[in-house]
């Protein structure tokens, strides 16, 4: 078969999802920056030899795109549905932030965590060691208020690692994504 058509086979193992061969790994690595190698803390290329651990939000997005396939300790394939069911258990406002995270994958964005600088990701427009992340995404409610000093907090932080902050909305109704991007100035 094809290699480039055979679906990658990701275990589920409490609420983490794991490809456990290192070559189809170093595969969803290398075709979109899927994933955390297991023992590399800050990888540079495709090039390491240990599993590697997807979010639930890459789980999702990966099977929805008909790349993986995700199974239990038993080997059954996990449905969609039931992965979803597992992600919304796992994080609060998981179907917004997912929301999100498909549509700055479909337009072409590497999404990683960015929980290290306080937001929900840190989205690249190359990937992880070709170019620095220029945006920090933060997902919230369409209704949710918003604490002055939680923007300024967010504006410090981006600013002082060189990175634009932007907050992310959903309707709920039309499902249609907004985004807010802040610009810091001198006064």
């Amino acid at each position: 078969m094809d290699e480039m058509l055979r679906k990658i086979i990701a275990n589920l193992v409490d609420s983490r999802v794991i490809v456990w061969s290192i070559d189809d790994s170093r595969r969803l690595y290398r075709e979109g920056f899927y994933g955390k190698p297991v023992e590399v803390r800050k990888p540079k290329d495709a090039s390491f030899s240990c599993p590697l651990e997807l979010s639930l939000f890459e789980a999702l997005y990966l099977v929805e795109k008909g790349k993986i396939i995700v199974v239990d300790s038993d080997g059954n394939e996990i449905s969609y549905e039931s992965l979803l069911k597992i992600a919304r258990e796992n994080y609060s406002l998981f179907d917004d932030i997912y929301h999100v995270y498909k549509d700055l994958r479909d337009k072409g964005y590497v999404v990683r965590p960015g929980i290290k600088f306080g937001a929900d990701f840190a989205v690249y427009e190359y990937g992880p060691g070709i170019d620095h992340a220029p945006f920090l995404v933060e997902v919230l409610p369409i209704k949710s208020s918003l604490d002055p000093i939680e923007i300024v907090r967010a504006g410090r932080l981006s600013h002082s690692v060189r990175k634009k902050f932007i907050i992310a909305t959903t309707d709920p109704v039309t499902k249609r994504i907004t985004y807010y991007m802040f610009k810091w100035f001198k006064a």
